[in-house]
């Protein structure tokens, strides 16, 4: 078999979803775990271009199976292994902020590089680096981007005078990536230090919305502390409904809970990372990307 797809049971349906977009026949990774914690990987079927979807999500044990993983498919015949994790975690870290800190995006980007030739991610959370590829310069990456999944899901109910909000300066591009092809005006929000631990948001032209209604947009929500500040801004300001949208969502129960109860009134994702907001698809943007780069192989 020249290309196949291996997935975890718990990201059947996301992974096959792929899979049918690609045409390429999906396996299912024989995975168990002993009482001490430690993880039996098998893999039933070869493939001569082996593609691993897994989310990185509460990413710890599943770098330790993704690594048996790549191993038992090399073992099994596999020349190239390709890592298809739309949530790729600890990109964050980019440098030390204090001394004696790990820098976690070169660890992890260099452990992937090492274990595998490819790897497909989706707005990965970088800053400071433009590029993962200026750590592994040997690791082939295919960047996806959610703005145009995210603008799709919105388009058939998007209620006229829409603005969009970004949280932040860093949100900019990201904002008006999603705005852009929906024809809506954009805000977004600045941060005013005051001192060592003090911190302000403002949102210049705030008095636009209001009368309007507002959806705000990052690339990823994990607790909301600042979409909640937004929110207050934005009601403040007289915006009849407030929406969220971003491609990854890592927040909580509780967080969600707190989100509501500060005025946001829905929260929406992508499936990069699976849970109750949920409201699109990322398969046929990661099979674009993918044909992309590896479409003469596949």
């Amino acid at each position: 078999m020249n290309a196949a797809l291996y997935y975890f049971p718990d990201e059947a349906d996301a992974a096959k979803r792929l899979g049918t977009v690609l045409g390429m026949a999906c396996f299912e990774v024989d995975r168990r775990q002993f009482p001490d914690g430690e993880s039996l990987i098998r893999i039933a079927e070869p493939a001569s271009i082996a593609f691993v979807y897994r989310s990185l999500f509460q990413p710890n044990d599943k770098l330790v199976e993704l690594l048996l993983v790549a191993s038992a498919l090399r073992d099994m015949g596999a020349e190239r292994v390709i890592l298809v994790a739309p949530y790729l975690a600890y990109m964050r870290q980019d440098v030390a902020f204090l001394p004696g800190q790990a820098v976690s995006q070169r660890v992890i980007t260099r452990l992937i590089a090492d274990h595998f030739e490819g790897l497909v991610t989706v707005d990965p959370h970088l800053h400071r680096t433009p590029r993962l590829e200026a750590i592994a310069p040997q690791l082939q990456v295919a960047y996806v981007s959610a703005a145009g999944t995210l603008a799709d899901m919105l388009r058939p109910e998007l209620a006229p005078g829409t603005i969009m909000v970004g949280p932040d300066g860093e949100s900019r591009p990201w904002v008006e990536s999603v705005a852009k092809p929906l024809g809506c005006e954009v805000l977004v929000g600045e941060k005013v230090r005051f001192g060592d631990r003090e911190v302000e948001l403002t949102l210049p032209g705030i008095e636009q919305v209001a009368g309007r209604p507002v959806i705000l947009v990052d690339d990823m929500i994990s607790t909301g502390g600042t979409l909640l500040k937004c929110a207050a801004l934005l009601q403040a300001a007289g915006a009849t409904r407030i929406e969220a949208v971003t491609a990854h969502c890592l927040a909580s129960t509780d967080d969600l809970a707190h989100l509501a109860a500060g005025g946001i009134q829905r929260v929406r994702a992508t499936d990069t990372v699976a849970g109750v907001t949920v409201a699109a698809w990322i398969a046929p943007a990661l099979a674009a990307a993918i044909r992309g780069k590896w479409g003469q192989d596949i």
